[in-house]
C-alpha cells in the first residue's frame, strides 16, 4: 500500500489492515520454515507496509505542535 492509499483509511480499518498485513507476514514466515517462497521480496514489502501503518497511527494519536 502507498501512504497516500494509507491516509485514506478510517482508523478502524487501518487497525485492520495492519493486522491482515500482519497476519500474511507470519503466513509467509511459515510458509518459508516448511516449503520454498517463490517471491522473496514479500517479506520486505510486507515489513514496509506494517511500518507505514503503524507510522499512521502513531501520527494520528499525537497532535501536531505548531
Amino acid at each position: 500500500m502507498t501512504p497516500k492509499e494509507i491516509r485514506k483509511l478510517d482508523d478502524e480499518a487501518l487497525a485492520l489492515e495492519l493486522k491482515e498485513t500482519r497476519s500474511k507476514l507470519f503466513d509467509l514466515r511459515m510458509k518459508a520454515v516448511t516449503d520454498k517462497v517463490d517471491d522473496s521480496s514479500q517479506f520486505g514489502k510486507l515489513r514496509k507496509d506494517v511500518a507505514r501503518m503503524k507510522t499512521e497511527m502513531t501520527a494520528r494519536r499525537k497532535p501536531v505542535a505548531s
